[in-house]
């Protein structure tokens, strides 16, 4: 039998692989410090649990409108207008099961097969596998430390085509954890504007930002790129949510109905205990993000110390999210027990082996001179798994 050729292609996820296979370790007692999990180490706010049990409590377990409640909707509406400018209507708002279903549904609902989609690089893992599900053409623009990890839009005038359809855009970004400016989108808005292409603003991370840095969503530069933006968002991040499930996208009323359809026989609803857990979550008390962003922060500088003082080893300091792009190609060539290493997926698999590290190889964001490390662990945890990477620096030999 022939299964199908769309699904064989597509790659499991190498971020959530890594995670799963530093698990299992641990569940067979081996001591494993893993730097791969994307999700805050912190619990879910006190009041957003509560809000979840009253819900249950009140026998609030069954369908929902499949975009959504209208509670939910209308108090995303209040959150986009107080903290990004942004005027938008329930009408425009879709909730799903996580941001990564808003983004399935966001690439569903604009593109045709064959279209073009621009994704800078370094990339979020999923973002190529989900413009191939959808049968449109991942557009790999790779930017470098020099650059910030950011593209230009010189860079992105050359990538076009007339079969572009969107430029996906990420910041706070994942794995790099560059921020865009105001004015660095500004020039963005205006060549999608002039050239009619959508832009997917990934913004699940806009929360958790550093130093001097102010998280602007590129919708609220002007009206004409608002109604080509779809605006992605979700629980996860900022509120340590990531098993609840929610997401949503802001996006202009003609999308929002497609997306809303397309979900209606996908998956339905999104959970409805996790909704009321979500109104509970953005309508009260924020001072958590404060709490977290602060203890960031601290992990932050503390890794990036460490890191650029390991012989062979460097970063650029990340302005948002909670990773860091470690630069290890200045060890490519040399051996560890007789084995060369040269690329990110055989330094990530000798120092899980070796080291019991767990840490995901940059291949898989179209990096592969670099790995990703997570400070979304406890300090004790990075500090003992930087002594083992440097421990493990020191075995190598030339």
């Amino acid at each position: 039998m022939v299964l199908s050729k769309k699904g064989l292609s597509i790659n499991p996820s190498p971020t959530l692989s890594i995670d799963a296979k530093a698990k299992k370790m641990r569940a067979d007692g081996i001591d494993v410090i893993g730097f791969g999990a994307g999700e805050p180490d912190f619990d879910t706010p006190e009041h957003v649990k509560k809000a979840a049990i009253a819900a249950i409590e009140a026998g609030f377990t069954k369908y929902t409108p499949a975009s959504g409640t209208l509670e939910l909707k209308q108090a995303i509406c209040d959150k986009l207008k107080t903290e990004n400018g942004l005027e938008y209507t329930p009408a425009n708002i879709i909730v799903s099961n996580g941001a990564k279903h808003s983004l399935v549904n966001a690439f569903q609902a604009i593109c045709n097969p064959g279209d073009e989609v621009i994704i800078p690089g370094p990339y979020w893992v999923s973002y190529p596998e989900m413009v191939k599900l959808v049968d449109a053409v991942p557009v790999i623009v790779n930017t470098t430390e020099e650059s910030g990890f950011k593209f230009t839009v010189e860079q992105l005038r050359q990538a076009l085509t007339e079969k572009t359809k969107a430029i996906v855009l990420n910041s706070p970004c994942n794995p790099t954890g560059m921020v865009y400016t105001k004015d660095e989108l500004a020039a963005i808005a205006d060549l999608a504007v002039n050239h009619g292409i959508f832009v997917i603003s990934d913004e699940i991370y806009e929360k958790l930002i550093y130093d001097n840095y102010t998280h602007v969503s590129i919708a609220s530069i002007n009206d004409k790129i608002k109604e080509q933006t779809i605006i992605v968002n979700g629980m996860s991040k900022a509120y340590a949510m990531t098993g609840w499930r929610i997401g949503y996208t802001a996006s202009n009323a003609q999308i929002a109905k497609i997306m809303a359809n397309i979900q209606s026989h996908a998956t339905s609803n999104p959970n409805s205990i996790a909704q009321k857990a979500a109104l509970a979550a953005i309508r009260g008390p924020q001072d958590v993000i404060g709490t977290m962003v602060g203890e960031f922060v601290r992990r932050r500088d503390y890794m990036v110390e460490r890191i650029n003082a390991m012989p062979g080893l460097s970063c650029v300091k990340p302005n948002g999210a909670f990773y860091v792009l470690m630069n290890i190609s200045k060890i490519f060539g040399k051996s560890f027990k007789g084995t060369t290493i040269t690329n990110s997926d055989v330094f990530a698999e000798l120092l899980l082996e070796h080291a019991k590290v767990a840490l995901v190889p940059g291949s898989g964001f179209s990096i592969d001179t670099h790995v990703r490390l997570s400070y979304a662990t406890s300090l004790n945890n990075i500090t003992e798994g930087l002594n083992r990477i440097e421990a493990f620096l020191h075995d190598m030999h030339e």
